[in-house]
């Protein structure tokens, strides 16, 4: 496995966690946040990819970007009420 990819899922999933730690209740609430950090973060990177912002890079891994969509994608959640 890459270790972008690796870092990938680490900063998706602390997102994740953290943000259950802040506004979760159940354990259910911390999967959904722990995948929905994961894949906002993945969308974020594509999304970099595909604008070709090179705001901050880590290798190949657009970290403000990533970073970003992931906290929207946690945020859109929590006022879905999933």
């Amino acid at each position: 496995m890459p270790p972008y990819l690796l870092l990938s899922f680490l900063l998706g999933g602390i997102y994740g966690a953290l943000f259950h730690f802040w506004q979760g209740k159940t354990i259910r609430d911390l999967v959904i946040y722990f995948l929905t950090g994961i894949i906002g973060f993945g969308l974020g990177q594509a999304l970099g990819n595909l604008l070709e912002l090179n705001i901050f890079l880590i290798g190949p891994l657009h970290i403000v970007e990533a970073t970003l969509v992931s906290w929207l994608s946690l945020f859109m959640m929590k006022w879905l009420k999933v």
